[in-house]
This record gives C-alpha cells, sequence and structure tokens, in this order.
C-alpha cells in the first residue's frame, strides 16, 4: 500500500502537471506549424488537389442541339468524358492552370441560336468559374485557344442567371492571356 504525505503528494502533483504541459505546449507548436490563413495565396511549391467535380448528365436532346451547333459553326470536336464539346485552336504554354491558378481569359459566350450574351476579359480563380471552364480550360496553356459547348448541368444548370434560361447549354470561345 502506498501512503502519500503531503510531500510526495506535491511532488506527484508537479510531476503530473509538468507532463501535462510539456504535452500541450507539444501539440500547440505542432499545430500552430501547420496551419494557413485562408486568405494566403495557394503555394506554388505544393500540388494543387482541387479537381472539378460534375457528373455527365446532358440529355441526349441536349447532346445533339450542341452536335447540331458545332456541325453549323465548323467546329470540329472531341467529346470530353464531362460531355463538353471542345476543339482546341490553339494549345498555348506546356504548362497547364489547374483549379489552383488565377488566369486572365478574353471570352465570348453564346447560345446555340448564335446569339452572343456575353464578351469580355477578366481574372479569376479557376476554382471559381462555372464546372464547365474548370474542366476545358485546363487543356490549354497560357497563349493557348479553345471552342467549347458546355452543357447545362456543368454552366448554371436549372437555376439558370439573369439573360441565360435554365437548362441551357452554352458556347464560349476562349483565350488564356
Amino acid at each position: 500500500m502506498i501512503h502519500l504525505t503531503p510531500k510526495n503528494n506535491l511532488k506527484t502533483s508537479l510531476s503530473g502537471f509538468s507532463i501535462l504541459f510539456l504535452f500541450l505546449l507539444g501539440i500547440a507548436l505542432f499545430t500552430a506549424c501547420s496551419k494557413s490563413d485562408k486568405n494566403d495565396p495557394p503555394s506554388t511549391s505544393t500540388a494543387c488537389t482541387l479537381t472539378a467535380q460534375y457528373k455527365n448528365d446532358s440529355s441526349a436532346t441536349q447532346r445533339a442541339l450542341m452536335i447540331a451547333y458545332c456541325n453549323n459553326n465548323g467546329i470540329t470536336y472531341t467529346i470530353h468524358p464531362s460531355g463538353i464539346l471542345y476543339q482546341i485552336i490553339t494549345p498555348g504554354d506546356t504548362t497547364k492552370p489547374n483549379l489552383c491558378t488565377s488566369l486572365t481569359m478574353t471570352y465570348t459566350g453564346k447560345f446555340m441560336t448564335g446569339i452572343e450574351f456575353q464578351n469580355g476579359t477578366f481574372t479569376s480563380p479557376l476554382s471559381g468559374l462555372i464546372v464547365g471552364w474548370q474542366i476545358a480550360v485546363p487543356l490549354i496553356g497560357k497563349g493557348g485557344k479553345i471552342k467549347m459547348v458546355i452543357p447545362s448541368s456543368l454552366a448554371y444548370g436549372v437555376e439558370g442567371r439573369p439573360g441565360i434560361p435554365s437548362n441551357a447549354p452554352l458556347y464560349f470561345e476562349m483565350a488564356l492571356n
């Protein structure tokens, strides 16, 4: 049987507190070194692990409309597994962007009727753009140009947006600046 005297009890308590303090200090130092600020730009020394999430759910009717648009507008397309029809006009640099990359792009957007709904030049992280762009833009590098017809599910879907109706497949011609 162990009898604790006030002197032994104090030694045991100080020893326990010392071990606990060192343990907590170790955890604090370890986690402090591994934290990053959400506002920090992605590190260029590590690979980007973000990937575009999609499901190829374009209907046969929508696919036929997209193919007809390509055929009527001289687009020699390749079918991406996502359902995007694309033609690389100029491949650009061999280094391709990823979802962690901020890009400057010049583009024109049209409906399947050929009516232009938007054009311009802007800079944005690729991860903040429509899924169709997240998939197709990395097929080219800086200085590259691509034509793409994107199923509505990879653009604005059933919600649409002001000026773009719901379930609208869209055509884009884009250049990476």
